[in-house]
């Protein structure tokens, strides 16, 4: 049976968590080392499967490091979608943000953002699935920020939209900042302070 969307064989379930686990594996492998540092050998270790395994659901490295792009784009997306439109959402969305950083140090930056860095002028149809991600991930904040506005919770002239960006872009300079300078804060001095300016916590 053919997958629709993809036209390649649907998954068993066993084979479906064997592919999640080499894609897991593959997103920390290459969040560690980069896309050029990172091998295939590297991801079937990490992984636990046979190099038969591997090639079975990624015929080369440039598929694998597409569904990495994919599995950080929704990842990033899941975390964020309902944040921000909860009873707390400002500061929750806040918290959450500042916490991941944290636990990180931000090193390997952005999960999404730094295979930007790294794939946007060399490979097209990677930058275009990044360019993808980051659209998904503005409308999941702006998604939240259209809930607190309708609640009153922010300015009335403001854009949900906007501030989405806004915040998406505070996201990667400051976790860019915190990355090279070895601290986090100036990624929360920059949420912080665009948190105040434009929502007023």
């Amino acid at each position: 049976m053919l997958d629709e969307t993809t036209d390649r064989p649907r998954l068993t379930a066993k084979g479906a968590r064997t592919r999640a686990r080499i894609v897991e594996a593959a997103a920390a492998v290459i969040h560690e080392r980069g896309v050029a540092g990172a091998t295939l050998e590297d991801v079937k270790v990490a992984a636990e499967v046979s190099g038969s395994q591997l090639y079975h659901y990624f015929p080369d490295k440039n598929a694998l490091v597409q569904a990495v792009i994919d599995y950080q784009a929704d990842t990033i997306v899941e975390r964020n979608t309902h944040v921000l439109g909860s009873a707390n959402g400002v500061e929750a969305w806040r918290d959450m943000v500042i916490a991941a950083a944290r636990r990180t140090q931000a090193i390997g930056g952005c999960q999404l953002g730094s295979l930007g860095g790294q794939l946007a002028e060399s490979d097209p149809e990677a930058r275009a699935l990044i360019a993808a991600g980051f659209d998904r991930w503005a409308a999941a904040i702006s998604e939240g920020l259209a809930t607190l506005h309708a609640d009153g919770k922010l300015p009335p002239d403001s854009d949900p939209d906007d501030l989405a960006t806004t915040l998406l872009a505070t996201l990667q300079g400051g976790l860019l900042l915190a990355q090279v300078q070895r601290d986090i804060r100036p990624f929360e001095t920059a949420v912080n302070t665009v948190l105040d300016l434009m929502i007023g916590r």
